[in-house]
């Protein structure tokens, strides 16, 4: 499986999930993007689950890594 990453910390919070939704519509099936964020981003795993077809819920992660840091994987059915 391809892997794809975006590291938000960085990025303004009202800019991240439009490129989050771009960059994920541009996987291929079977490939996934891992995100770096700041915080748990449950939110986003509601909104993916609920709006986007491809996207597999079930095999959805997240992983705290540090006090701010969070690795999230959203795979691409």
């Amino acid at each position: 499986m391809a892997d794809h990453q975006l590291d938000l910390r960085e990025i303004p919070p009202p800019q991240r999930h439009p490129k989050i939704f771009d960059a994920f519509e541009d996987l291929e099936r079977g490939e996934a993007l891992t995100l770096v964020n700041d915080h748990e981003p449950t939110p986003l795993y509601h909104q993916m689950a609920a709006e986007v077809d491809s996207f597999d819920a079930e095999a959805y992660t997240v992983d705290r890594v540090g006090p701010n840091e969070f690795v999230a994987t959203l795979p691409k059915k």
